[in-house]
């Protein structure tokens, strides 16, 4: 029993061998062909040896099939010449067989090679909007000729059937001009599809563009306005070219990017006029971590003047920006978000407020009873509001939002009688302190 039992140890290691290299295993690799009684029935070397030879056979039926469909992915080129050229040989030894036989091998190539794309070369070729025109048109196509063949005005003779070839040959001629004008028609779309691509990368680079020269706008006005000690500096040549330098860039950027110089700019307190040491020109600290404003006698490191007089701003964040004393005339701010920011001294004659957000917009300081817009000759009064306010005469007022019932007030009293009828809520009682 010991010399037996030795004899048939090694058993189970060949059968595990020949389980494991073929394939990974025969339970696995057969599809689910092999049902769970035979993965739980002993394996014995018969049992081997007839699966392996079952497996054999398997792939050596499937084996050519799959070789020939490898061979003609991997070279189909080759195949359609050989299948050409068998065509010929056969048309120049006068054997029809030759050629038929070689026009089938050609179609049939050319059509396994051609399906796989199609749908690609479909979605590629005619565009989605145009898909169900094309069915539509080709689908028209057919039934037309399809009524003149079966009109019952051809139908002469024993024949029931008789084909009008006149009728036919004008249908062709009207279905080759309709095709030159899809292709005309094509040829334009693919043109102006051409055309938004290019116009959509010109836009995107321009942006890219415009981008890049606001970046070194603000570093260049960093580098210029900050010294070594890190405080602004007050000398009238850099303070000169600080404004040149906005105005220039002012005037060569979109809507937004003016949007972004403006929030920067207000954000740095550059455009805020600052308390100055009157011997140094140095701004004074507030003792709170801030600069000292003083809006009587403080001089601004960036005065905006006239640099965003009759522009574009519709549609942009001017959230807490520092408008104070620009000249806005006929500036286009409609549907612009003005949340906190401070116009107050701002000139805003003629200029375009449609839509615009002012929720916590300041227009004046003071009461609005007592405030007035500014004056050329006038100096303000911040306690008592006097000249402090924004020229808002002939501001268009229309569906103007969050205005507050001081704002309405102000500019009820002092926007003029044309853009009174603009503002939402109305100026009943309220005066016309512009007296026109």
């Amino acid at each position: 029993m010991s010399e037996n039992s030795q004899s048939q140890a090694p058993t189970p290691d060949i059968h595990g061998n020949l389980n494991g290299n073929q394939d990974g295993n025969l339970n696995g690799n057969q599809d689910g062909n092999i049902n769970d009684g035979k993965r739980n029935a002993p394996l014995t070397a018969a049992n081997a040896s007839r699966e392996l030879q079952s497996t054999s056979t398997a792939s050596a039926d499937t084996s050519p099939q799959s070789a020939t469909l490898a061979y003609l992915k991997r070279y189909p080129s080759f195949v359609i010449i050989v299948a050409i050229l068998i065509t010929i040989v056969g048309l120049a030894v006068d054997s029809v067989w030759l050629a038929l036989g070689g026009l089938i091998l050609t179609l049939v190539v050319s059509v396994i090679l051609i399906l796989p794309s199609w749908s690609n070369v479909w979605q590629q070729v005619i565009p989605d909007p145009w898909r169900k025109l094309a069915i539509a048109t080709l689908g028209l196509l057919a039934s037309v000729t399809g009524l003149l063949v079966l009109s019952t005005s051809n139908q002469q003779g024993t024949r029931a059937i008789r084909i009008n070839w006149d009728a036919v040959g004008a249908l062709g001629e009207i279905v080759g001009a309709l095709g030159q004008i899809a292709i005309a028609i094509l040829a334009v779309y693919v043109a102006w599809q051409q055309y938004v691509i290019s116009r959509d990368l010109t836009i995107q680079q321009n942006r890219i563009t415009q981008q890049q020269t606001i970046d070194a706008y603000f570093q260049g006005i960093s580098d210029l306005t900050i010294n070594d000690e890190g405080l602004l500096e007050d000398w009238p040549q850099e303070r000169a070219i600080a404004d040149g330098r906005t105005a220039a860039i002012l005037s060569s950027v979109d809507a937004t990017g003016k949007a972004k110089i403006l929030r920067f700019l207000s954000q740095s307190r550059l455009l805020t006029p600052l308390q100055r040491d009157r011997r140094l020109g140095r701004p004074m600290l507030d003792g709170s971590g801030g600069y000292s404003e003083d809006r009587r006698y403080g001089t601004r490191v960036i005065d905006l003047g006239v640099m965003l007089a009759a522009t574009d701003l519709s549609k942009t964040d001017l959230r807490w920006t520092d408008l104070s004393d620009a000249n806005l005339v006929r500036t286009n701010l409609s549907y612009c978000d003005l949340v906190m920011a401070n116009m107050t001294r701002c000139i805003l004659y003629q200029a375009n407020l449609v839509g615009a957000d002012l929720k916590g917009t300041r227009l004046f300081y003071g009461k609005p009873e007592t405030a007035t817009p500014r004056t050329r000759q006038d100096l303000p009064n911040y306690e008592t509001g006097e000249y402090t306010g924004a020229v808002v005469e002939d501001v268009d007022f229309t569906d103007i939002q969050r205005l507050s019932e001081g704002q309405r007030y102000y500019c009820c009293a002092w926007c003029g009688e044309t853009a009174r009828q603009t503002i939402p809520g109305g100026c009943e009682g309220i005066p016309n302190k512009l007296g026109r």
